[in-house]
Parts: C-alpha cells; structure tokens; sequence
C-alpha cells in the first residue's frame, strides 16, 4: 500500500489516530491491541510482515498473529501480494468510507465541490487513492445533457484517469515503480498509456507540474484535469478533478480551469 496519498490512511485517519489508539484502554485489552495494529497499518502506508507488526507492537509475535487471524477472518485486514504482509482489509476500508462521507464534515466537502461546478460549469469529483485504484468520495454533476455517471463508491483505474496518475505520481519513486509493476495497464482507448515506461515518464512530468491530465485516455472523447488535496502536514490524501466530453471543454480549457480546482483543493483540505 503506497505512503504517499496513504491508500486508505487517506479515509482511516478519520476514524482513528495512533495517539487515540494508544490511550483507547490502559488495560492492554484485545480490543486495544487491535485498535493499535489497524492504526498502525493505516498510518504506516504500507503492509507490515508479522514481525515487523509485532516489533513496532512491542508484542509476542504469538499474540500478533492471533490478533491478525482474528482481523483477517472479518475483513479488516488482507493478504499483501507476497503473503507474508498484511494491509488494510475491505471492511476498515468501508468504515473509513462511511465516516468520512457522513454528517456535516461531508456536507461542507459536498458545498466546496459544488461551488467548484458552479465555477467551472463541468462535473467535479472527489477521490482518493484505494490500494491500487482510485476511489469516488464524492462528485458533483454538472446540468448538461450529454454526461459520464459515476456514483459515488465506484472504482476506477490509476493509469488512464487524471486523479489515478496524479496519485501514482505523488509516490516515492521505488514505491510509484513497484505499483506500475503489479497494474495491468489495460487499453480503455487508443490514448491509453500502456507501458510502464511511459508511465513512469507521465508520472515524473506530473509530479513536477503539479496536476494530472486524461487526454481522452480512460473514456474517448472525455478529458480531464485533477489536483492534489493535502492535509496539514503536506501529505495527498484526495484529488480534484473536472472532466466534460471534448465537444464542451478542449485539453486546454481544462487546463485553464486549473486556478480554481486548486482553489477549491485548499478549501477541502482542512475537511478532510
């Protein structure tokens, strides 16, 4: 699970913090235990081997797979690629979800993207990085006839959307390399970047502009421009993005709609 943009940390922050973890119960219970690893994993942003669990635990090893059997066995956490490593689990992934996208803190985030519609005159949306897709937190239509829908919940790919490169962009490069190792890069459109080395070349140019561009890359005859949302210390944790078909808006035009995502983006990121 990638650090930067912190997979589901960006959503799991909100429901528990390693200090709120550590002062959760005195006693050592189970239940304070396993508070404590979940923390741990979404915050490390990446998976942990049981040894390196336990270490950072201060537990048996004994006492941490017990723990990890028991979280595996309800979703709260997964097998890594190699087996040996755990990472965040679908369920915590939800609970993360839920939260972030209830009560008022959602209320604010969904005026500031709307706000951004009424700006822009396109659809905007909120996402964040989901193991190795990207994630709709929210999005807002804009009152054209002609239109993609995307509810909010549904995935989409990293290597052909504005928001996915973006996300791979903004990763340590040996992590970035690793993930677009393990993407199947599959062709959605003639645009499609599908070799890694050219992903790569995508993502350093990226990283250096700024923001991200689908030039028709995911959907033919559908651009898009997204922005980073950071928390206080700096860390991506979501992404801004506009998209409209290339008979309303051209690469350029959303290009020069650039000021105001980020605008909006500075905004969100104190909602977070």
């Amino acid at each position: 699970m990638p650090r930067s943009a912190r997979t589901s940390a960006a959503v799991i922050s909100a429901v528990i913090s390693p200090e709120e973890a550590e002062s959760a119960s005195g006693s050592g219970s189970s239940a304070e235990r396993s508070l404590r690893l979940l923390a741990l994993l979404a915050n490390e942003g990446r998976a942990l081997t049981l040894a390196e669990l336990a270490a950072q635990l201060g537990l048996p090893k004994g006492t941490a797979h017990r723990i990890c059997t028991q979280l595996l066995a309800t979703g709260f956490l997964a097998r890594d690629v190699d087996e040996r490593s755990f990472s965040v689990g679908p369920a915590l992934r939800k609970l993360a979800f839920d939260t972030l996208n209830h009560g008022v803190v959602r209320g604010l985030r969904h005026e500031v993207l709307s706000e951004l519609v009424r700006q822009v005159g396109e659809t905007c949306n909120l996402t964040t990085l989901d193991g190795a897709q990207v994630l709709y937190l929210d999005r807002v239509e804009a009152q054209w006839p002609l239109r993609l829908t995307l509810d909010v919940g549904s995935h989409v790919p990293l290597h052909c959307t504005a928001s996915g490169k973006l996300f791979l962009a903004q990763m340590p490069k040996k992590e970035r390399d690793a993930l677009i190792d393990k993407l199947p890069l599959e062709r959605m459109t003639a645009n499609t970047i599908t070799k890694a080395a050219a992903l790569r070349t995508e993502c350093e140019a990226i990283a250096k502009s700024g923001y991200s561009c689908d030039r028709e890359e995911f959907i033919a005859g559908l651009v898009a421009v997204a922005v980073p949302v950071c928390d206080a210390a700096g860390a991506v944790r979501a992404a801004l993005a506009v998209h409209a078909p290339t008979a309303r808006m051209s690469m350029d035009d959303a290009v020069k709609r650039i000021d105001a995502l980020k605008a909006a983006a500075t905004k969100m990121s104190g909602l977070l």
